[in-house]
């Protein structure tokens, strides 16, 4: 069995975000409180995560997950790598660098962000070690096979996975026809959907939901969500088979 387990279900802000007060009833609902947007994909033989949030290691705490395998980064905007530095905890369990898999430009970025990763230390001084790796078609990880994809993000390029039954796309503006191929027939797809008005980078709820129309999969859960969805009374006017995802979701995969 394969499990994926949303840590994370936030925009790039995170809900609450500083700066803005909220109505005590939106606060009151856990589900608004959400971290950014990352997964983790919980396979026979071991766990990949799909990109570090700032947020990473309370996400996993919260979760009660303590073992990832391997790291594939969708693309390096801050609220999806800046958690990276927590990973430094886990080489050190494992003595080894941890395998990061993701597109050739993002590498440099990573390495720029992170150079100490890369750099020699005295013994006793604990830093992530990240073994980087260009992200294969098929990723093979903890028994799992991850199909892997290409979709744009306003002009940058994001990975995006299909694991048996079971899709993720985030930070998604546009889906090539190639990518596309990949995304029908499908149990449950995870969508952005960042707002509920127009974005240049990113579908709003409109957009996905015509997406997810045209794609018909059997459910859908959307994320990378701002404060605009309020849970509870936006969930009940989704259309059927259409769902929020929430900090902590998990959702079982079959079709592997």
């Amino acid at each position: 069995m394969i499990e994926a387990v949303v840590l994370g279900s936030g925009t790039s802000n995170g809900v609450p975000m500083l700066g803005r007060e909220y109505p005590e009833s939106y606060l009151a609902d856990p589900r608004n409180w959400r971290t950014r947007a990352s997964l983790l994909l919980k396979g026979p033989s071991g766990n990949l995560l799909i990109d570090c949030a700032p947020e990473l290691r309370i996400q996993m705490a919260r979760e009660k997950e303590y073992d990832v395998e391997a790291v594939l980064i969708t693309h390096t905007h801050a609220d999806h790598v800046m958690g990276m530095d927590d990973i430094r905890s886990l080489c050190l369990k494992y003595q080894r660098a941890m395998p990061v898999y993701t597109l050739p430009r993002y590498q440099e970025d990573i390495r720029r962000i992170y150079p100490y990763a890369f750099m020699e230390f005295p013994t006793g001084v604990w830093v992530p070690r990240f073994d980087l790796a260009d992200c294969p078609p098929i990723l093979e990880v903890g028994g799992m096979r991850i199909q892997t994809f290409v979709v744009s993000h306003g002009k940058i390029p994001v990975i995006g996975i299909r694991v048996g039954g079971f899709a993720y796309v985030t930070d998604v503006s546009y889906i090539p026809p190639e990518a596309e191929a990949f995304l029908h027939d499908l149990d449950i797809l995870v969508l952005d959907a960042v707002r509920l008005e127009p974005h240049p980078n990113h579908f709003h709820l409109d957009a996905a939901l015509a997406k997810i129309e045209e794609l018909s999969p059997r459910s859908t859960y959307l994320t990378h969500l701002s404060h605009d969805y309020d849970h509870e009374p936006t969930e009940k006017r989704l259309p059927e088979g259409v769902k929020l995802a929430y900090d902590g979701l998990r959702l079982t995969i079959s079709g592997q």
